[in-house]
């Protein structure tokens, strides 16, 4: 009978210590909620824009800033490799069809596989231009793939009028999908008429796609509401 009486007790001893763990539990859960909701609110989000050299993206990127702020972002040239340093647009506001968001907008280097400063002579560059040129823009390849990590979705622009199938096109991708980034597959120029938008699209044909042009700024709507549903 005593052994009985004290099994009870070591039972009931147990269930009160399993009870409290619960009550702590839950207590904990519910201070973190709270500090979740006082600190916790959602970073800006960072909107990436990716691309090899010359495909638009400093042009999409202004039209971008233009349209929300009425400011442009960065200075465009015929000379690959104008953008060499990371360009970056906060606090920006996206109103689209009742949908709200805030976001910062960074414009990357182009990335390229190699970087040779004889291809900027051909441009008129000086020798020594162009081998500063080339080492800076060697230096923004590579900061365009570390900020990969810190952006939260990706637009991936391609120029339409160029044949899509390219290592660095290849490489850019690979590099978005081993990081898991939500991605915009964007084929950029449709206002030239040599323009193959269904080339690019059969080239990335498991991705959200848009046919725009920065230049004209046509499409520019479908490009919001895709960046809406990635960033929402």
């Amino acid at each position: 009978m005593g052994m009985r009486r004290n099994g009870q007790l070591t039972a009931y001893l147990y269930f009160l210590h399993e009870n409290r763990n619960q009550q702590v539990v839950r207590m904990i859960g519910k201070i973190l909620g709270w500090f979740r909701k006082i600190f916790g609110k959602r970073k800006d989000l960072n909107l990436g824009i990716y691309g090899s050299p010359n495909v638009g993206k400093t042009t999409l990127a202004n039209r971008i800033c233009v349209d929300l702020t009425g400011e442009s972002m960065g200075t465009v040239s015929p000379i690959p490799h104008e953008t060499r340093k990371v360009q970056k647009k906060e606090n920006m506001t996206l109103k689209f069809r009742g949908f709200r968001l805030m976001m910062n907008l960074l414009d990357m280097p182009g990335i390229a596989v190699k970087v040779d400063y004889r291809d900027f002579l051909e441009h008129g560059l000086s020798r020594e231009d162009a081998q500063k040129r080339a080492r800076e823009a060697t230096r923004g390849v590579v900061d365009a793939v570390k900020s990969m990590d810190k952006v939260d979705a990706a637009l991936f622009i391609i120029d339409a009028t160029e044949d899509p199938y390219t290592q660095v096109n290849i490489t850019i991708i690979g590099n978005i999908e081993a990081r898991n980034i939500p991605v915009i597959v964007v084929a950029n120029k449709i206002d030239l008429p040599n323009a193959n938008t269904k080339r690019v699209r059969d080239a990335f044909p498991n991705y959200d796609f848009v046919e725009l042009s920065a230049m004209t700024g046509e499409n520019l709507e479908q490009l919001y509401s895709h960046i809406a549903d990635k960033l929402s």
